[in-house]
């Protein structure tokens, strides 16, 4: 029966620092999205064509989406590039996990591993997240008004709820990387499992329930993101005003 690793395995060396395959998957769902929007670029057309009106579909769905949470347009068109290519990334990251190319292997490593399905990644990506849901905050409401929210000593009761938010910072990135984990490193082992023992036909059902599950994941993943930057965007006067 073929092995689930929960640590991603090395497949070569660049130099002095070792690629996994998760690495090596992720810089493959990195170019695919940067090919995909090159060559988006290049075709648009005043008139659009099938895959360019998709796109804006898509485009228009979220800012819908984000309008919805942040209440404002500008806001959700400011956002957009940052919400969005996390979206993407993640999502392709989980739906390249599910191509059958397990089998290809470097020694005794699997070649392809899904980036999501490795935790570092996935505290990578929430570092990452929380970061710009950070960076973006100080940005609009002013680097003093943001740490403002941390460190408020004009009240001790405000003081203890923001040293409480502080941590919730921390707290974020454990709950973001370990929810995505899970969910991607879990569904990769039931389908190893299933196609094991029942090849072909009974895989399938539990094939498109992973694309689902990979989409879902991504949505909540952006989503929750979404939310901690229309929150971090907002200084305390406004919400309490």
């Amino acid at each position: 029966m073929p092995e689930s690793s929960i640590r991603a395995e090395e497949i070569f060396h660049i130099g002095g620092v070792a690629v996994t395959n998760s690495m090596f998957m992720g810089a493959i769902a990195m170019l695919l999205i940067l090919a995909v929007a090159y060559f988006i670029n290049r075709a648009m057309k005043p008139v659009p064509g099938k895959l360019q009106s998709f796109f804006e579909v898509f485009a228009e769905a979220a800012l819908d989406l984000m309008d919805s949470v942040l209440g404002h347009r500008e806001l959700s068109v400011r956002y957009l590039p940052i919400v969005g290519t996390i979206f993407l990334f993640v999502l392709t990251s989980n739906w390249l996990g599910l191509l059958p190319l397990s089998h290809i292997h470097i020694g005794h490593a699997p070649l392809f591993r899904a980036p999501t399905a490795d935790l570092n990644f996935t505290i990578a990506l929430a570092v990452i997240s929380v970061l710009a849901v950070n960076i973006l905050g100080a940005a609009a409401i002013g680097f003093r008004g943001h740490v403002h929210k941390f460190f408020n000593f004009s009240d001790p009761v405000l003081f203890f709820v923001g040293i409480l938010e502080f941590i919730s910072e921390f707290v974020k990135i454990i709950s973001f990387s370990f929810r995505l984990f899970g969910n991607i490193f879990a569904g990769e082992v039931l389908l190893t499992i299933v196609a094991f023992i029942a090849p072909y036909v009974v895989p399938l059902p539990f094939l498109f329930l992973e694309v689902f599950v990979g989409l879902i994941q991504a949505l909540i993943f952006s989503m929750l993101t979404l939310v901690f930057l229309g929150m971090a965007t907002v200084s305390h006067e406004e919400v309490h005003s």
